[in-house]
């Protein structure tokens, strides 16, 4: 099977797949904006999405979509280091 890092459009494919088979709440993540993932809802792909990389990013990730703030850019570099470097220094609002 392809690595679903390499094909992100195979995210969106998989959870419609599961929606088909599933009717309880269906959570979804991989690689979503936050208009993509709005988009997933509203297309009834998902019921929820899942934000992992802009959460660790933005501590205030929450705040920052309702405000329509701009997003810090997770630091790809820090991800599994062994160190708190890019886990708890990004910036708040």
């Amino acid at each position: 099977m392809p690595s679903l890092e390499n094909h992100p459009q195979m995210i969106p494919n998989i959870a419609r797949h599961f929606r088909s088979q599933y009717s309880g709440t269906l959570i979804t993540a991989g690689n979503y904006t936050p208009e993509s993932g709005s988009k997933a809802i509203e297309d009834g792909i998902a019921d929820l999405v899942a934000f992992g990389r802009l959460f660790i990013a933005n501590p205030d990730l929450l705040e920052r979509l309702a405000s329509d703030a701009s997003l810090n850019k997770p630091d790809i570099e820090t991800f599994y280091s062994h160190g708190p470097e890019g886990y708890i220094d990004y910036p708040f609002l």
